[in-house]
């Protein structure tokens, strides 16, 4: 197991856990520490039944950011500048292709860089009490690692621009209103709910969670029409090639659960 000094990665069966650990500066985002997040989902990857990865932060915060102190020299260092906007970015593309399903359980401020990530989960629970939001704007700052991209893709392009231009934060229940977050919780309930989400999942079709994933993640970058026929030829292959479709059709002829393949 790698050794890592800005996250925490734990495994309790088919679940990853990320935690982002270093609370008193309300774990930044820094370069340190894409590396370190890449470095985990690598490991959940390589790691035999892992199949589900929880996102979340220590302490009070999910993450607030940047590490802006950090920003006064490496926005003078061009190469240093590329080298980290280069590792968020295939960061979060790794997780979107990634056959394994990312929750972001949001415990707190979840701010620039923090809903960057959080935007590149496929599930998201957030605490009541959570704080998310762009909050660039308030710093003279703009989006680096696909914000002003995601964040009209989930909620819209009016309401990303009122949160990127006014730089309001939300909490849990009108992220969840308004399409941010799958689920709002008490805070108390916060890593409870996510670990039962993830065990619906673990329920499912291994197979058929990932073909899901593929299917809207890859139809997003597609024209309409594209996708639709996308979504066909993805559907004509996996029911013709993998056996969790008969079995699931079989499970519910005989009124039984079905007895899905696992990893």
């Amino acid at each position: 197991m790698t050794s890592y000094h800005n996250i925490q990665l734990g495994f309790d069966g088919s679940v990853a856990t990320v935690t982002l650990a270093r609370p008193d500066k309300l774990n930044p985002l820094d370069w340190g520490t894409a590396k370190e997040i890449r470095a985990a989902v690598a490991e959940a990857g390589a790691r035999a039944g892992c199949r589900i990865v929880i996102i979340t932060g220590a302490g009070r915060a999910f993450s607030a950011g940047g590490d802006l102190e950090k920003y006064l020299t490496l926005y003078r260092d061009g190469a240093a500048l590329s080298g980290f906007l280069e590792d968020f970015y295939q960061l979060l593309r790794e997780m979107e292709r990634s056959p394994l399903i990312f929750i972001a359980a949001v415990n707190g401020p979840c701010v620039a860089g923090g809903i960057e990530l959080m935007l590149a989960c496929d599930l998201v629970v957030a605490a009541n009490e959570a704080r998310i939001g762009c909050g660039h704007v308030n710093f003279g700052q703009i989006p680096g690692a696909g914000g002003s991209q995601r964040l009209p893709r989930t909620i819209g392009a009016l309401r990303a621009k009122h949160m990127m231009l006014t730089g309001r934060l939300v909490d849990g229940v009108e992220a969840e209103r308004i399409g941010l977050a799958g689920e709002a919780v008490p805070l108390a309930d916060l890593m409870p709910a996510a670990r039962r989400l993830a065990a619906t999942l673990g329920d499912k079709s291994p197979s058929g969670l990932r073909a899901m994933k593929r299917l809207v993640n890859n139809g997003l970058a597609m024209p309409f029409d594209q996708a639709l026929r996308y979504e066909i030829e993805v559907f004509r292959d996996y029911v013709t090639t993998d056996p969790d479709p008969m079995e699931g059709l079989h499970a519910f002829r005989d009124k039984r659960t079905p007895r899905f393949q696992q990893d």
